[in-house]
């Protein structure tokens, strides 16, 4: 089954996609299901989760969160709790276990993503080797290469905060179970592999702008 385990909703601060956007172009791009992963907040994929039901969406949603560590971004999977922002990469990865989430290191090597710097001795189910939004190809084959060293499984996931670019990498996930949790559980056993393709450069160049100013405009208190 084909999921984007990567992907940013309206409940991002640099983000405007909304859900029912996100839900219709995961159907029109070939996705099975997704995991919505907005920064520090477990909102969104919850809310994903309800609207697909309301709408009669056959995506199959994974609740998850993008976490800010101290050292970088720390993807979680499976996620009923936020996890504090701002503590180290183990501890976040502790909190994480606490709720028996999926853990996934996503771009470690894209440092203006907030990537970690590194996997090695890292307790992670998958590294994230196809990231759509790395506009060089250098940050996702050092992604690989330490990956295939550490034997971690690889995944990938379009990081999109544009609903048109969900799915745009993606990762090929071996079950046919529509529940969540055996989803997660085919991840723990290391059956995943990446798929897909970067983004346009026009894309993330948008992506960045609309972002910076989405976040000018909360601040200010502004819709």
């Amino acid at each position: 089954m084909k999921f984007d385990l990567h992907v940013h909703s309206c409940y991002s601060k640099d983000s405007n996609a909304s859900l029912d956007e996100i839900l219709e172009y995961a159907s029109k791009n070939g996705l099975d299901g997704f995991a919505v992963c907005d920064h520090d907040t477990i909102e969104g994929g919850l809310a994903c989760a309800i609207r697909a039901k309301e709408i009669n969406s056959e995506q199959i949603i994974i609740p998850g969160v993008e976490v800010s560590s101290a050292g970088g971004h720390i993807l979680a999977l499976g996620v009923n709790e936020n996890i504090k922002p701002g503590l180290s990469v183990e501890e976040t990865i502790k909190r994480a276990r606490l709720q028996n989430a999926v853990v996934i290191i996503p771009h470690p090597f894209k440092i203006t993503l907030h990537g970690i710097g590194y996997v090695k001795g890292l307790d992670a189910d998958a590294v994230e080797v196809l990231n759509s939004r790395c506009i060089t190809n250098g940050p996702n084959n050092k992604a690989r290469r330490a990956a295939l060293e550490c034997e971690y499984p690889m995944a990938g996931g379009s990081d999109c905060h544009e609903a048109q670019m969900i799915g745009r990498s993606y990762s090929e996930i071996d079950t046919d179970s529509r529940s969540v949790e055996d989803v997660l559980d085919a991840i723990r056993k290391g059956r995943i592999r990446p798929g897909g393709r970067k983004t346009p450069l026009s894309f993330v160049t948008k992506q960045m702008f609309a972002g910076h100013v989405n976040r000018f405009n909360k601040r200010l208190g502004r819709r």
